[in-house]
């Protein structure tokens, strides 16, 4: 009998190394960083990790190569118990590596990273029965043959779908159409529709098919467009150390408060608290808050 998920997460896993800097660094110098954390990244990897912390079962289908990185970054599933039967090694390839230099007090980060060099997931290699078995679906697109089939495959069995889309890339549009949570970054935005405001880009996607589109402005917030209806809201106060995953625990919080089956306001809310959250400390999964501090700030406000 297939163990049923509640999430089942497809896209991109890497191990990231975060240092801390006062200042970026002038060219051709030497400058000492005060801190540094190693562990897995990836804005699907991420979310499910969130997702796990806040008691939700997740199984992740992604690839890395066999080595030293890649089983760094199947600890750091197994080590927040989530399934990752559908982790696929490639005996020849490396995995994701990214170096991040995080700015405390201005919210900016730089990043060096290298893109995986192993095939990336063919169709035929994904678990359909997880796929089907699943409540939510979430992908970031950077898988995009697999992540197109595996939208398919929950359209059509009734399986919610979340995209996390960083950056427009070819297929984004497609997958789109097989979303119904469809939820961008400022910079795809600018990308999709030259000119347009973050609203405007939300009511063109709409047209796509998706119940709700919506997109994060970092610290100036989020705008969302569902059923005819504008949401806009500002960001959370924060004084942040680095940002590094906040946009994956958005994602996180809102697909949790699908699961709860929340009203889309409480979804958003609870997304942009856990995100502001997140970046109080170091590294995108450090800050992950508990769900715990949400339900004791909204009893006391």
């Amino acid at each position: 009998m297939i163990k049923p998920f509640e999430v089942y997460g497809i896209g991109q896993c890497c191990i990231d190394y975060i240092v801390k800097i006062d200042q970026y660094p002038a060219p051709n110098t030497k400058h000492e960083f005060s801190e540094m954390l190693i562990q897995g990244g990836g804005p699907v990897a991420t979310a499910l990790v969130a997702l796990a912390r806040w008691g939700i079962s997740c199984t992740f289908c992604g690839v890395i190569g066999n080595d030293e990185f890649g089983r760094k970054i199947q600890q750091s599933f197994d080590d927040e118990g989530i399934d990752t039967s559908g982790l696929i090694v490639r005996e020849k390839g490396h995995s994701q590596f990214a170096f991040i230099l995080a700015e405390p007090g201005t919210g900016r980060r730089t990043i060096f990273w290298r893109r995986p060099t192993c095939q990336f997931p063919k169709a035929d290699e994904l678990n359909y029965d997880h796929i089907r078995n699943s409540k939510v679906i979430h992908t970031d697109g950077l898988l995009m043959d697999a992540s197109l089939a595996v939208s398919k495959a929950a359209k059509e069995a009734g399986i919610m779908v979340v995209v996390d889309a960083g950056s427009l890339r070819e297929g984004m549009i497609e997958l789109a159409r097989y979303s119904d949570y469809f939820i961008a970054s400022e910079k795809f935005s600018t990308q999709y529709i030259n000119g347009a405001s973050p609203i405007e880009t939300c009511q063109k996607l709409a047209e796509l098919g998706p119940k709700l589109t919506a997109v994060t402005l970092g610290e100036r917030g989020y705008v969302a467009f569902c059923q005819g209806k504008i949401i806009q809201e500002p960001a959370y106060d924060a004084n942040p150390v680095d940002t590094t995953g906040c946009g994956d625990v958005f994602h996180a919080g809102f697909i949790y408060g699908l699961i709860q089956e929340w009203r889309m306001e409480k979804c958003l809310d609870f997304s942009a608290w856990a995100a502001a959250m997140c970046s109080l400390r170091l590294g995108g999964r450090d800050g992950i808050p508990s769900v715990q501090d949400w339900k004791s700030r909204t009893e006391n406000s």
